[in-house]
């Protein structure tokens, strides 16, 4: 899935952690409530700003983010 577009990066909101579409929550907000065990209907559900293509996104820009870390190791 193409992310770039959906997470965004800027310096003055939530001190520059990868967020969704300019909105304040950020992809660690969202794996963190998928590790917790919501699913992302549930997180749509609680974060209606929020869809399932977000929350795809969010899952590739940290699948990307892992494979750069192991490659770069």
């Amino acid at each position: 899935m193409e992310y770039r577009g959906i997470i965004t990066i800027e310096p003055d909101k939530r001190s520059g952690k990868p967020c969704v579409r300019g909105l304040r929550i950020t992809v660690q907000d969202v794996l963190e409530y998928l590790a917790g065990g919501m699913t992302p209907d549930e997180i749509v559900v609680d974060f209606p700003e929020l869809t399932l293509s977000d929350i795809r996104a969010c899952l590739a820009f940290a699948a990307d983010r892992e494979r750069k870390l192991f490659v770069a190791a």
